[in-house]
Protein backbone atom coordinates (compact mmCIF):
# COMPACT_ATOMS: atom_id res chain seq x y z
CA UNK A 1 0.00 0.00 0.00
CA UNK A 2 1.62 3.35 -0.86
CA UNK A 3 2.92 6.08 1.47
CA UNK A 4 1.38 9.22 0.04
CA UNK A 5 2.21 11.67 2.33
CA UNK A 6 6.19 10.03 1.92
CA UNK A 7 5.72 10.38 -1.77
CA UNK A 8 4.02 14.25 -1.43
CA UNK A 9 7.40 14.85 0.47
CA UNK A 10 9.55 13.72 -2.22
CA UNK A 11 7.59 15.68 -4.88
CA UNK A 12 7.35 18.97 -2.94
CA UNK A 13 11.42 18.54 -2.37
CA UNK A 14 11.82 18.47 -6.17
CA UNK A 15 9.65 21.45 -6.41
CA UNK A 16 10.73 23.73 -3.62
CA UNK A 17 14.40 23.00 -4.02
CA UNK A 18 14.88 21.67 -7.52
CA UNK A 19 13.18 23.49 -9.08
CA UNK A 20 11.00 20.77 -10.94
CA UNK A 21 7.26 22.13 -12.48
CA UNK A 22 4.30 20.98 -9.64
CA UNK A 23 1.80 19.16 -12.50
CA UNK A 24 4.57 17.66 -14.12
CA UNK A 25 6.27 16.38 -10.59
CA UNK A 26 2.74 15.11 -9.52
CA UNK A 27 2.53 13.00 -12.65
CA UNK A 28 5.33 11.67 -12.77
CA UNK A 29 4.99 10.55 -9.25
CA UNK A 30 1.44 8.69 -9.93
CA UNK A 31 2.85 7.08 -13.15
CA UNK A 32 5.61 5.78 -11.04
CA UNK A 33 3.94 4.69 -7.71
CA UNK A 34 1.44 3.26 -9.68
CA UNK A 35 -1.63 5.50 -7.84
CA UNK A 36 -4.90 5.32 -8.53
CA UNK A 37 -8.25 6.49 -7.11
CA UNK A 38 -8.31 8.18 -3.54
CA UNK A 39 -4.76 8.41 -3.45
CA UNK A 40 -3.93 10.31 -6.41
CA UNK A 41 -6.54 12.72 -5.20
CA UNK A 42 -4.40 12.64 -1.52
CA UNK A 43 -1.48 13.28 -3.23
CA UNK A 44 -2.99 16.25 -5.08
CA UNK A 45 -4.44 17.82 -2.59
CA UNK A 46 -1.52 17.83 -0.27
CA UNK A 47 1.11 18.77 -2.85
CA UNK A 48 -1.28 21.87 -4.35
CA UNK A 49 -2.37 22.57 -1.13
CA UNK A 50 1.01 22.96 0.57
CA UNK A 51 2.27 25.09 -2.59
CA UNK A 52 -0.66 26.92 -2.42
CA UNK A 53 -0.34 27.68 1.28
CA UNK A 54 3.43 28.01 2.14
CA UNK A 55 3.56 31.48 3.28
CA UNK A 56 0.52 31.06 5.24
CA UNK A 57 1.86 27.77 6.98
CA UNK A 58 5.25 29.49 7.51
CA UNK A 59 3.59 32.24 9.39
CA UNK A 60 2.19 29.96 11.85
CA UNK A 61 4.76 27.67 11.86
CA UNK A 62 6.89 30.73 13.17
CA UNK A 63 4.34 31.19 15.62
CA UNK A 64 4.69 27.89 16.72
CA UNK A 65 8.20 26.93 17.10
CA UNK A 66 11.03 27.59 18.90
CA UNK A 67 13.93 27.15 16.13
CA UNK A 68 13.65 30.15 13.31
CA UNK A 69 12.27 29.23 10.09
CA UNK A 70 15.81 29.64 8.28
CA UNK A 71 17.55 26.95 11.13
CA UNK A 72 15.09 24.68 9.99
CA UNK A 73 16.42 21.98 7.75
CA UNK A 74 14.60 21.69 4.47
CA UNK A 75 13.34 17.98 4.96
CA UNK A 76 11.66 18.67 8.26
CA UNK A 77 10.26 21.85 7.14
CA UNK A 78 8.45 20.16 4.26
CA UNK A 79 7.00 17.50 6.86
CA UNK A 80 5.97 20.69 9.01
CA UNK A 81 4.30 22.96 5.62
CA UNK A 82 2.64 18.69 5.47
CA UNK A 83 1.82 18.48 9.27
CA UNK A 84 0.32 21.65 9.52
CA UNK A 85 -1.71 21.80 6.17
CA UNK A 86 -3.56 18.67 6.86
CA UNK A 87 -4.70 20.00 10.74
CA UNK A 88 -5.93 23.14 9.53
CA UNK A 89 -7.03 22.62 5.87
CA UNK A 90 -7.76 18.99 5.39
CA UNK A 91 -11.41 18.28 7.76
CA UNK A 92 -11.32 14.76 6.91
CA UNK A 93 -7.77 13.58 7.94
CA UNK A 94 -8.07 13.36 12.19
CA UNK A 95 -6.19 15.41 14.04
CA UNK A 96 -3.50 12.15 15.75
CA UNK A 97 -3.18 10.72 12.13
CA UNK A 98 -1.93 14.07 10.98
CA UNK A 99 0.31 14.63 13.83
CA UNK A 100 1.48 10.67 14.13
CA UNK A 101 2.26 10.24 10.14
CA UNK A 102 4.62 13.40 10.08
CA UNK A 103 6.71 11.83 13.19
CA UNK A 104 6.30 8.64 11.00
CA UNK A 105 7.80 10.36 8.07
CA UNK A 106 10.66 11.95 10.03
CA UNK A 107 11.66 8.30 11.39
CA UNK A 108 11.02 7.10 7.69
CA UNK A 109 13.70 9.84 5.93
CA UNK A 110 16.36 9.42 9.06
CA UNK A 111 15.37 12.34 10.61
CA UNK A 112 14.89 11.27 14.36
CA UNK A 113 16.48 13.78 15.75
CA UNK A 114 13.85 16.26 14.32
CA UNK A 115 10.86 14.03 15.40
CA UNK A 116 10.56 15.06 18.86
CA UNK A 117 10.08 19.03 17.68
CA UNK A 118 7.73 18.29 14.83
CA UNK A 119 5.87 16.29 17.30
CA UNK A 120 5.97 19.05 20.11
CA UNK A 121 5.23 21.67 17.27
CA UNK A 122 2.23 19.89 15.78
CA UNK A 123 0.68 19.12 19.22
CA UNK A 124 0.87 22.45 20.66
CA UNK A 125 -1.18 23.65 17.41
CA UNK A 126 -3.44 20.97 18.26
CA UNK A 127 -3.60 21.73 21.79
CA UNK A 128 -4.49 25.65 21.18
CA UNK A 129 -7.37 24.69 18.89
CA UNK A 130 -5.49 25.61 15.82
CA UNK A 131 -5.69 29.14 16.47
CA UNK A 132 -3.36 31.59 14.82
CA UNK A 133 -3.71 35.41 14.86
CA UNK A 134 -3.09 37.12 11.12
CA UNK A 135 -1.13 40.47 11.10
CA UNK A 136 -3.18 43.88 11.15
CA UNK A 137 -4.77 45.10 8.24
CA UNK A 138 -3.62 47.98 8.98
CA UNK A 139 -0.21 46.79 7.34
CA UNK A 140 -2.29 45.42 3.96
CA UNK A 141 0.36 43.96 2.52
CA UNK A 142 1.64 42.02 5.56
CA UNK A 143 -2.19 40.96 6.30
CA UNK A 144 -2.58 39.92 2.60
CA UNK A 145 0.66 38.31 2.09
CA UNK A 146 0.22 35.67 5.15
CA UNK A 147 -3.32 35.29 4.57
CA UNK A 148 -3.40 34.63 1.35
CA UNK A 149 0.25 33.32 0.49
CA UNK A 150 1.56 35.11 -1.87
CA UNK A 151 4.65 37.48 -1.17
CA UNK A 152 4.53 40.59 -0.28
CA UNK A 153 6.25 42.06 -3.53
CA UNK A 154 3.72 40.60 -5.45
CA UNK A 155 1.12 41.86 -3.27
CA UNK A 156 2.25 45.44 -3.37
CA UNK A 157 2.38 45.76 -7.11
CA UNK A 158 -1.27 44.32 -7.52
CA UNK A 159 -2.39 46.69 -4.51
CA UNK A 160 -0.91 49.59 -6.97
CA UNK A 161 -2.56 48.40 -9.98
CA UNK A 162 -6.10 47.66 -8.55
CA UNK A 163 -6.33 48.95 -5.12
CA UNK A 164 -7.09 46.66 -2.13
CA UNK A 165 -10.70 45.22 -3.02
CA UNK A 166 -9.84 43.94 -6.32
CA UNK A 167 -6.53 42.97 -5.50
CA UNK A 168 -8.00 40.83 -2.58
CA UNK A 169 -10.50 39.29 -5.14
CA UNK A 170 -7.81 38.52 -7.25
CA UNK A 171 -5.68 36.68 -4.23
CA UNK A 172 -9.08 34.71 -3.69
CA UNK A 173 -9.02 33.64 -7.23
CA UNK A 174 -5.55 32.15 -6.93
CA UNK A 175 -7.06 29.69 -3.99
CA UNK A 176 -8.29 26.08 -5.02
CA UNK A 177 -7.89 24.00 -8.03
CA UNK A 178 -9.04 24.91 -11.56
CA UNK A 179 -12.06 23.76 -13.41
CA UNK A 180 -11.08 21.16 -15.87
CA UNK A 181 -12.31 23.07 -18.95
CA UNK A 182 -12.46 21.01 -22.71
CA UNK A 183 -13.10 22.43 -25.86
CA UNK A 184 -15.21 19.91 -27.94
CA UNK A 185 -13.54 19.12 -31.41
CA UNK A 186 -15.99 20.06 -34.19
CA UNK A 187 -14.38 18.26 -36.75
CA UNK A 188 -15.08 15.36 -35.27
CA UNK A 189 -18.11 15.37 -32.96
CA UNK A 190 -20.39 18.15 -32.27
CA UNK A 191 -21.15 19.40 -28.16
CA UNK A 192 -24.68 17.53 -28.08
CA UNK A 193 -23.26 14.56 -28.77
CA UNK A 194 -20.27 14.64 -26.81
CA UNK A 195 -21.68 15.74 -23.45
CA UNK A 196 -23.89 12.64 -23.92
CA UNK A 197 -21.21 9.74 -24.28
CA UNK A 198 -19.15 11.63 -21.39
CA UNK A 199 -22.51 11.76 -19.06
CA UNK A 200 -22.82 7.70 -19.70
CA UNK A 201 -19.58 7.13 -18.29
CA UNK A 202 -20.55 9.17 -15.06
CA UNK A 203 -19.08 12.52 -15.70
CA UNK A 204 -20.42 15.73 -14.57
CA UNK A 205 -20.66 17.79 -17.87
CA UNK A 206 -21.60 21.85 -17.57
CA UNK A 207 -21.33 24.25 -20.49
CA UNK A 208 -19.58 27.66 -20.71
CA UNK A 209 -22.11 30.06 -21.12
CA UNK A 210 -19.83 32.14 -22.81
CA UNK A 211 -18.44 29.78 -25.46
CA UNK A 212 -20.15 28.06 -27.97
CA UNK A 213 -18.05 24.43 -28.03
CA UNK A 214 -16.76 24.61 -24.51
CA UNK A 215 -17.56 22.57 -21.39
CA UNK A 216 -16.24 22.09 -17.47
CA UNK A 217 -16.09 18.59 -16.57
CA UNK A 218 -15.72 17.13 -13.05
CA UNK A 219 -15.74 13.42 -11.81
CA UNK A 220 -13.71 12.14 -14.75
CA UNK A 221 -11.17 10.33 -13.59
CA UNK A 222 -7.71 10.15 -15.46
CA UNK A 223 -8.94 12.16 -18.55
CA UNK A 224 -6.18 10.67 -20.92
CA UNK A 225 -7.87 7.15 -20.23
CA UNK A 226 -11.47 8.08 -21.77
CA UNK A 227 -12.52 7.13 -24.95
CA UNK A 228 -13.76 10.16 -26.13
CA UNK A 229 -9.96 12.10 -25.49
CA UNK A 230 -8.49 8.98 -27.14
CA UNK A 231 -10.40 9.68 -30.53
CA UNK A 232 -9.50 13.05 -30.78
CA UNK A 233 -12.83 14.29 -29.86
CA UNK A 234 -11.81 16.99 -27.18
CA UNK A 235 -8.83 18.70 -25.26
CA UNK A 236 -8.21 20.65 -22.43
CA UNK A 237 -8.08 24.47 -22.86
CA UNK A 238 -8.54 26.75 -20.11
CA UNK A 239 -11.77 28.84 -21.12
CA UNK A 240 -9.58 32.26 -21.03
CA UNK A 241 -6.76 31.10 -23.65
CA UNK A 242 -10.06 29.49 -26.04
CA UNK A 243 -11.45 33.28 -25.73
CA UNK A 244 -8.45 34.45 -26.70
CA UNK A 245 -8.25 32.19 -29.62
CA UNK A 246 -11.73 33.48 -30.34
CA UNK A 247 -10.97 37.22 -30.12
CA UNK A 248 -8.77 36.18 -33.23
CA UNK A 249 -11.95 35.89 -35.30
CA UNK A 250 -10.33 33.78 -37.93
CA UNK A 251 -12.15 32.37 -41.05
CA UNK A 252 -12.25 29.84 -43.40
CA UNK A 253 -9.17 29.89 -45.87
CA UNK A 254 -6.93 32.46 -44.31
CA UNK A 255 -3.66 32.27 -43.15
CA UNK A 256 -2.50 32.43 -39.60
CA UNK A 257 0.37 32.54 -37.47
CA UNK A 258 0.56 31.43 -33.67
CA UNK A 259 4.25 32.82 -33.00
CA UNK A 260 4.15 31.43 -29.46
CA UNK A 261 2.09 28.06 -29.99
CA UNK A 262 3.16 25.37 -27.57
CA UNK A 263 1.10 23.34 -26.49
CA UNK A 264 -0.62 24.55 -28.99
CA UNK A 265 -4.66 24.65 -28.02
CA UNK A 266 -5.22 27.70 -29.24
CA UNK A 267 -3.67 26.37 -32.75
CA UNK A 268 -6.44 24.14 -32.67
CA UNK A 269 -9.36 26.24 -31.44
CA UNK A 270 -8.26 28.50 -34.61
CA UNK A 271 -8.15 25.37 -36.73
CA UNK A 272 -11.42 23.86 -35.87
CA UNK A 273 -12.91 27.76 -36.39
CA UNK A 274 -11.21 27.99 -39.84
CA UNK A 275 -12.82 24.02 -40.27
CA UNK A 276 -9.48 23.07 -41.13
CA UNK A 277 -9.62 25.36 -43.91
CA UNK A 278 -6.48 27.29 -44.66
CA UNK A 279 -3.52 27.61 -42.66
CA UNK A 280 -1.95 27.60 -39.12
CA UNK A 281 1.76 28.48 -38.38
CA UNK A 282 2.49 27.27 -35.23
CA UNK A 283 6.00 28.53 -34.00
CA UNK A 284 7.72 27.65 -30.95
CA UNK A 285 11.57 27.95 -29.72
CA UNK A 286 10.97 24.34 -28.29
CA UNK A 287 11.88 21.00 -30.10
CA UNK A 288 10.19 18.52 -28.09
CA UNK A 289 7.07 20.98 -27.94
CA UNK A 290 6.84 21.08 -31.72
CA UNK A 291 6.23 17.06 -31.20
CA UNK A 292 3.75 17.58 -28.84
CA UNK A 293 2.30 19.98 -30.61
CA UNK A 294 1.74 17.27 -33.75
CA UNK A 295 1.24 14.42 -31.99
CA UNK A 296 -2.32 16.69 -30.61
CA UNK A 297 -2.86 17.95 -34.33
CA UNK A 298 -2.79 14.38 -35.13
CA UNK A 299 -5.19 13.09 -32.69
CA UNK A 300 -7.92 15.80 -33.33
CA UNK A 301 -7.58 15.58 -36.85
CA UNK A 302 -6.32 18.92 -37.45
CA UNK A 303 -4.39 19.11 -41.09
CA UNK A 304 -3.63 22.42 -41.74
CA UNK A 305 -1.31 23.10 -38.47
CA UNK A 306 2.46 23.78 -40.04
CA UNK A 307 4.90 23.49 -37.10
CA UNK A 308 8.42 24.74 -36.83
CA UNK A 309 11.25 25.80 -34.58
CA UNK A 310 11.52 29.59 -34.72
CA UNK A 311 11.94 32.46 -32.17
CA UNK A 312 9.46 34.65 -32.29
CA UNK A 313 11.72 37.60 -30.87
CA UNK A 314 14.00 37.31 -33.92
CA UNK A 315 13.83 38.64 -37.50
CA UNK A 316 13.46 34.82 -38.50
CA UNK A 317 10.97 34.65 -41.93
CA UNK A 318 7.37 33.82 -41.64
CA UNK A 319 4.50 34.23 -44.29
CA UNK A 320 2.63 37.44 -44.30
CA UNK A 321 -0.59 36.67 -42.58
CA UNK A 322 -4.20 37.60 -42.54
CA UNK A 323 -4.04 37.25 -38.27
CA UNK A 324 -1.41 36.71 -36.09
CA UNK A 325 -1.60 35.30 -32.29
CA UNK A 326 1.15 36.81 -29.97
CA UNK A 327 0.66 34.79 -27.01
CA UNK A 328 3.81 36.02 -25.39
CA UNK A 329 5.96 34.28 -22.26
CA UNK A 330 4.92 36.13 -19.22
CA UNK A 331 5.52 36.12 -15.46
CA UNK A 332 2.07 33.79 -15.03
CA UNK A 333 0.45 36.03 -12.53
CA UNK A 334 -2.66 34.48 -13.64
CA UNK A 335 -2.08 31.09 -13.67
CA UNK A 336 -0.90 30.33 -9.80
CA UNK A 337 -4.04 27.77 -9.23
CA UNK A 338 -2.52 25.56 -12.06
CA UNK A 339 1.11 26.77 -11.22
CA UNK A 340 1.59 28.00 -7.25
CA UNK A 341 5.25 27.25 -7.40
CA UNK A 342 5.27 30.60 -9.59
CA UNK A 343 4.93 33.06 -6.65
CA UNK A 344 7.82 31.40 -4.33
CA UNK A 345 10.07 31.66 -7.54
CA UNK A 346 13.07 34.23 -7.47
CA UNK A 347 14.82 33.52 -10.57
CA UNK A 348 12.38 34.71 -13.19
CA UNK A 349 13.99 37.79 -14.60
CA UNK A 350 10.57 39.41 -14.50
CA UNK A 351 11.49 43.00 -14.92
CA UNK A 352 13.19 42.19 -18.64
CA UNK A 353 9.80 40.70 -19.84
CA UNK A 354 8.21 43.46 -21.47
CA UNK A 355 11.64 44.14 -23.52
CA UNK A 356 10.93 40.67 -24.80
CA UNK A 357 7.35 40.75 -24.46
CA UNK A 358 7.76 43.95 -27.15
CA UNK A 359 9.95 43.01 -28.92
CA UNK A 360 7.89 39.51 -30.01
CA UNK A 361 5.31 42.16 -30.66
CA UNK A 362 6.98 43.91 -33.00
CA UNK A 363 8.84 41.35 -34.74
CA UNK A 364 5.63 39.94 -35.34
CA UNK A 365 3.37 42.34 -36.67
CA UNK A 366 6.38 43.04 -39.74
CA UNK A 367 4.54 39.68 -41.01
CA UNK A 368 0.41 40.77 -40.67
CA UNK A 369 -0.75 42.14 -43.96
CA UNK A 370 -2.48 45.18 -44.24
CA UNK A 371 -5.67 45.72 -42.49
CA UNK A 372 -5.03 41.94 -40.73
CA UNK A 373 -5.61 41.47 -37.25
CA UNK A 374 -3.48 40.78 -34.23
CA UNK A 375 -3.84 39.38 -30.87
CA UNK A 376 -1.35 40.14 -28.06
CA UNK A 377 -2.22 38.50 -24.70
CA UNK A 378 -0.54 37.26 -21.86
CA UNK A 379 -2.18 34.85 -18.64
CA UNK A 380 -0.74 37.30 -15.93
CA UNK A 381 -1.98 40.75 -14.56
CA UNK A 382 1.05 42.94 -14.57
CA UNK A 383 0.62 46.06 -15.75
CA UNK A 384 3.99 46.27 -17.20
CA UNK A 385 3.53 43.19 -19.48
CA UNK A 386 0.13 43.92 -20.28
CA UNK A 387 -1.21 47.94 -20.68
CA UNK A 388 2.31 49.44 -20.58
CA UNK A 389 3.45 46.61 -24.00
CA UNK A 390 0.13 47.87 -25.89
CA UNK A 391 0.64 51.57 -25.18
CA UNK A 392 4.43 51.35 -26.31
CA UNK A 393 3.34 49.42 -29.38
CA UNK A 394 0.73 51.88 -30.72
CA UNK A 395 2.96 54.78 -29.96
CA UNK A 396 5.49 53.65 -31.91
CA UNK A 397 3.63 51.99 -34.42
CA UNK A 398 1.12 54.51 -36.18
CA UNK A 399 -0.05 52.25 -38.91
CA UNK A 400 -1.32 49.87 -36.20
CA UNK A 401 -4.79 50.84 -34.18
CA UNK A 402 -6.43 49.06 -31.16
CA UNK A 403 -9.53 47.57 -32.41
CA UNK A 404 -12.72 47.04 -29.74
CA UNK A 405 -13.12 43.49 -28.35
CA UNK A 406 -16.38 42.20 -29.60
CA UNK A 407 -16.87 40.43 -26.11
CA UNK A 408 -19.64 37.54 -24.92
CA UNK A 409 -22.89 39.44 -23.80
CA UNK A 410 -21.58 37.57 -19.78
CA UNK A 411 -17.84 38.83 -19.94
CA UNK A 412 -17.86 42.58 -18.67
CA UNK A 413 -14.80 44.51 -17.85
CA UNK A 414 -13.81 44.34 -14.05
CA UNK A 415 -10.82 47.16 -14.86
CA UNK A 416 -10.93 50.44 -16.31
CA UNK A 417 -9.10 49.64 -19.35
CA UNK A 418 -9.41 50.53 -23.32
CA UNK A 419 -12.33 49.08 -25.36
CA UNK A 420 -9.40 46.84 -26.96
CA UNK A 421 -8.18 45.60 -23.53
CA UNK A 422 -9.53 42.89 -21.66
CA UNK A 423 -8.06 41.76 -17.98
CA UNK A 424 -9.76 38.48 -17.22
CA UNK A 425 -9.74 38.42 -13.45
CA UNK A 426 -8.58 34.60 -12.02
CA UNK A 427 -11.73 32.36 -11.22
CA UNK A 428 -14.20 35.62 -12.42
CA UNK A 429 -15.96 33.76 -15.15
CA UNK A 430 -14.01 29.85 -13.68
CA UNK A 431 -11.21 31.50 -15.77
CA UNK A 432 -7.42 32.17 -15.59
CA UNK A 433 -5.95 35.22 -15.08
CA UNK A 434 -5.62 36.96 -18.37
CA UNK A 435 -4.90 39.30 -20.84
CA UNK A 436 -6.45 40.24 -24.55
CA UNK A 437 -5.80 43.20 -26.58
CA UNK A 438 -6.92 43.16 -30.18
CA UNK A 439 -4.86 45.33 -32.45
CA UNK A 440 -5.29 45.83 -36.47
CA UNK A 441 -2.77 47.21 -39.12
CA UNK A 442 -4.31 50.38 -41.29
CA UNK A 443 -4.83 49.71 -45.07
CA UNK A 444 -1.81 50.46 -46.79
Amino acid sequence: MPNVRNIAYKVLYRVLFEDAYSAIAVNNAVREENLEGVDVSFLSALVYGVLERKITLEYIIRRYSSIRIKKIEKKTLIILYLGVYQLLYMDKVPDSAAVNESVKLCKKLRLNHSAGFVNALLRSFVRAEKRYELPDRSDLPCYLSAAYSCPEDMVRELLETYGADKTETILKGFLGRPPVTVRVNTLKTNKATLRYELELQGVKVDDISFLENSLHLSHTGSLEKIPQFLRGQFYVEDAASQLCAEMLGARPGERVADVCAAPGGKSLYIAMKMENRGEVFSYDIHEHKIKLMNDNAKRLGVSIMHTALRDAASSQDMPECDRILCDVPCSGWGILRRKPEIRYKTDTNIDILPKLQYSILCMSAEHLRPSGVLIYSTCTLRKAENHDVIKRFLAEHPDFSGEVLDLPDIVGRSVDEEPYCLTLLPGEYGTDGFFIAKLRRKPS
